[in-house]
């Protein structure tokens, strides 16, 4: 007869209660779980000594491994004492607060090292202290639980509109898996000698400096004097040079140490977003400020999705079509926003959930389904916040309810949309079944952005 052991998510919550227990001890404790999902309890004794060996040190180690096993660290119980530089955990700028310091009762928070998933959990409340953020203010973020569901044409169809209104445009292929939006705006031959992972790659180094990020998008005519940019995820080498995408893809993902004694680390989060500003310094450089940058961000759970949503944009736009996975998907993420409620609360006004490949262009029930679906959520998730006792937002099937986000903007589908060759029809975007397909959409976006850079002087 074999004993049962705790799964991944018990021993998880069983660690919790370990460490709730240890922080009432009045002691700050750090829950630290490694990429194996293995769990250790690194308690702070700097002023409150704790044994380091003996019976109840070996005690205090047995009973977590017992609770936690087979999912235990290496090392299940630390003490700041007993650490060379605990500054590194209990100073850690990714750790997650749990539970607050109390009367008696220390702060309990957890340090993950994963691969991918815990930027959707990070803070991403600016300081009220500091200026507004001007750079987020002005980017969007399209994003897709689900891959397929025509994010990419939407950002080209979205970047040539708002350059027909005098708009200066940058788009960001943050695609890196599976880059699409670079050549529906370029050509390879338009394209920059460098991409987004180029800069990651380079700047982990401190090499950075002189790198082609970004060209004039060769595929998308437009009028007035707008202008349309593309930052690709990869650029376009000189002929003699060697170029390795994936040699380089395999390597950007990682937090970076600092670079000297005493520096800040420099996470993932904040490497895309150097990467990102030195694309918008470059425009600005070669002709103006971008008025407007759309980031065309990777589908499904990953970091780049993480952080593009939370930490980089001043509008999301949630792509949805009205299916359970898709539900399913958008639950689980928002689910996770809804845990930390000043969060929750700033997300919330600035999404917007967009009815993708929407195929009944004249089937307003449907549409008003798929909100329904959509309202429902959010009600679940972002309304339902642990420090608010208001009632439920107000529902319309129409959309009109004043921009809230579960109010989806429809993108109309038809079968011409399907296998549409940018270079073999390179005025695609001026198509009479395109601009319909996308009107609502487009002028919607619109609105909601700020006003351009000469208007808000």
């Amino acid at each position: 007869m074999t004993t049962e052991t705790a799964r991944f998510d018990t021993a998880w919550q069983a660690a919790h209660n370990q460490a709730d227990r240890a922080a009432r001890s009045g002691r700050d404790v750090v829950l630290a779980r490694d990429l194996l999902g293995r769990a250790s309890l690194l308690i702070d004794d700097a002023e409150n000594p704790l044994p380091t060996d003996g019976p109840e040190a070996a005690d205090r180690r047995a009973e977590f491994a017992a609770a936690t096993a087979p999912f235990t660290g290496v090392e299940p119980v630390q003490t700041a004492r007993s650490m060379f530089a605990p500054e590194i955990f209990f100073e850690a700028p990714d750790l997650v607060e749990v539970s607050p310091r109390g009367d008696g009762v220390g702060r309990v928070a957890v340090l993950e090292r994963t691969v991918v998933g815990m930027d959707w959990l990070r803070d991403t409340t600016p300081d009220a202290d500091e200026p507004p953020d001007l750079r987020r203010e002005r980017r969007v973020a399209l994003y897709g639980f689900k891959g397929g569901v025509g994010r990419s044409t939407a950002t080209a169809v979205l970047a040539r509109y708002l350059a027909d209104r005098g708009r200066c445009v940058l788009v960001v292929d943050l695609d890196l898996e599976s880059p699409g939006v670079s050549n529906l705006c370029s050509d390879e031959a338009g394209r920059p000698r460098h991409g987004i992972v180029d800069h990651l790659v380079e700047a982990g180094v401190g090499n950075a400096d002189g790198l082609e990020l970004v060209a004039r998008a060769s595929l998308l005519p437009h009028k007035s004097n707008g202008e349309v940019w593309i930052a690709p995820a990869g650029g376009l080498p000189l002929e003699d040079e060697p170029y390795d995408y994936l040699g380089k893809l395999n390597r950007i993902y990682s937090d970076l140490p600092a670079t000297e004694p005493g520096g800040t680390p420099r996470p993932f989060a904040v490497r895309l977003e150097d990467a990102i500003t030195a694309c918008e310094d470059q425009v600005a450089e070669l002709s103006r400020r971008p008025d407007v940058v759309l980031l065309d961000s990777r589908a499904g759970i990953h970091d780049i999705a993480a952080v593009t949503l939370t930490r980089l944009s001043g509008l999301v736009l949630l792509f949805a079509v009205d299916n359970p996975s898709t539900w399913e998907g958008y639950r689980m993420l928002l689910s996770e926003w809804q845990r930390r409620p000043d969060d929750a609360r700033m997300l919330r006004e600035r999404i917007r959930v967009v009815a993708a490949m929407f195929h009944s262009a004249g089937d307003i029930e449907r549409l008003g389904t798929l909100r329904r679906h959509a309202y429902d959520l959010f009600v679940d998730t972002l309304y339902n916040l642990s420090d608010e006792d208001d009632e439920e937002p107000f529902f319309s099937p129409d959309g009109a309810v004043d921009d809230a986000p579960y109010a989806a903007v429809p993108i109309l589908f038809g079968n011409d949309l399907v296998g549409l060759d940018p270079l073999r029809s390179r005025k695609w975007p001026e198509l009479p079944f395109v601009e319909a397909a996308y009107r609502t959409f487009t002028s919607t976006v619109e609105r909601l952005l700020p006003a351009p850079h000469e208007e808000k002087r």
